[in-house]
């Protein structure tokens, strides 16, 4: 690995855009975006692709991986696989953050021992106490290698696919000298795909308008010709009663917007329904949903590798994904909406300045321009000031060292206030720091 890593650090060249991939294991997000890249004409001379995991299994089979596709795909681009993180980063024009700090052991103690003290989970990485976890462990990893960015690649952009999304982008500018972090997520994209398929529309003919916190955003306007589309939609709602089984849409029948998350996610961000046994039967809740996707994510990787290691040619579609239409739009000046989270200055004026909002963002010719909104309206503001106190509290909590914050941001939780008392809560809390110690940030390993 060591001959692979200085090649890294030889490869960039004038007029190569090099895109960096930290923890290029993944599953999903190397491939999709991988793929996309090559396949975009504009790109597929001038890539160099530096590959970079802390699992050197996980690192070759990555490199296979890009290998092939950029074979297959006929494209001229080069990929190097660096064990060295810095190796990697060096003079990278874009860096995508795909790590997920502790993996699969650690999501697991994340759902064991909440469900030990009687909280369910579905999803387990945005809020709740398995977000909370989650966020502590990966926010020392985050911020260090923005610090690394600062010093090698200082103009790149950081494009951050990890979740908690909107704990680590406020993170790295809160607690780094780096601040050009955009944070992608699919969930906007999907629900506007979702909303316009029940309209019967295509997604391009309908006027969208989407702002709040990754995973707890809302429709502010969905209008098709200048008309409202929401009226429709309640239409479809109240004549569906499949749909009224969903959180979301629960969500959207007492708040008057529709939510950009999924049912799984959204109801652990909310004290109504996984405490109780007749909600999770009536809304259809998956316990446990993300330990299920996690264990067929590996199952995908095991015959990922048998494909590679047969020499299978692989079935590469092009996916639309987030981080290539970024790149692309900057390289190329094509025009492009995407949604991004950034740090809020006066992007969303009923939320603080320097929390991390989803919102609009114009990519092309003339950079990343993030879209003000203005106000959300008041039910939807203060929702999302719900979800803030346990963001901003863990997000303190892991820059500062401080082990009552932790407490703090569990107390505030929506679904473990609604099921423990302060004690059990700390208890839990107490259980879990032991159990992550080695991956916490200083201050807080007990």
């Amino acid at each position: 690995m060591r001959s692979l890593a200085r090649s890294c650090m030889e490869c960039d060249t004038a007029g190569v855009v090099k895109v960096a991939f930290i923890g290029a294991g993944s599953v999903e997000f190397t491939r999709n975006v991988v793929t996309d890249l090559c396949g975009f004409p504009e790109l597929a001379g001038g890539l160099d692709l530096a590959l970079h995991d802390i699992n050197t299994e996980r690192l070759a089979h990555a490199h296979a991986l890009a290998t092939r596709i950029v074979a297959q795909s006929g494209s001229a681009a080069t990929v190097t696989a660096c064990a060295d993180r810095q190796a990697a980063l060096d003079g990278a024009r874009y860096v995508i953050n795909e790590i997920q700090v502790g993996g699969y052991d650690a999501t697991r103690l994340d759902f064991d021992i909440p469900a030990r003290y009687g909280v369910r989970q579905t999803i387990g990485d945005t809020l709740g106490i398995g977000g909370i976890f989650r966020g502590l462990r990966t926010i020392p990893v985050v911020t260090g290698l923005a610090g690394d960015m600062h010093r090698l690649c200082p103009d790149a952009y950081l494009l951050n696919y990890t979740n908690p999304m909107a704990m680590l982008p406020w993170a790295v500018y809160e607690g780094t000298p780096f601040s050009n972090v955009f944070g992608l997520c699919h969930s906007v994209r999907d629900t506007h795909a979702f909303l316009a398929g029940l309209a019967g529309l295509d997604p391009a003919e309908v006027d969208f308008v989407t702002a709040g916190f990754n995973h707890q955003a809302f429709v502010l306007r969905f209008e098709h010709q200048g008309r409202s589309l929401y009226p429709r939609l309640r239409e479809i709602i109240d004549a569906s009663p499949e749909l009224q089984r969903r959180v979301r849409v629960e969500i959207f029948r007492r708040f008057g917007y529709f939510p950009t998350e999924s049912s799984e996610h959204s109801a652990e961000y909310v004290p109504w329904f996984m405490r109780h046994d007749d909600q999770v039967e009536r809304f259809r809740i998956f316990v446990g949903d993300y330990l299920a996707r996690s264990e067929e994510n590996l199952r995908e990787l095991e015959d990922l590798a048998r494909q590679l290691d047969a020499g299978t040619p692989l079935d590469l579609e092009p996916t639309s994904e987030l981080a290539s239409e970024f790149i692309h739009s900057l390289e190329t000046g094509t025009e492009r909406e995407l949604y991004v989270n950034v740090r809020n200055g006066d992007l969303i004026a009923s939320l603080p300045q320097q929390c991390c909002v989803e919102v609009p963002c114009r990519v092309g010719a003339g950079g990343a321009v993030p879209q003000p909104v203005g106000a959300l309206p008041p039910q939807l503001a203060a929702l999302n000031r719900t979800f803030l106190n346990v963001v901003e509290l863990t997000v303190r909590a892991a820059l500062d060292g401080n082990v009552q914050h932790v407490y703090q941001a569990a107390l505030l939780d929506p679904n473990a206030a609604a099921t423990l008392t302060t004690s059990q809560i700390i208890e839990m809390c107490d259980d879990l720091l032991d159990a992550h110690k080695a991956l916490l940030p200083p201050g807080l390993a007990r």
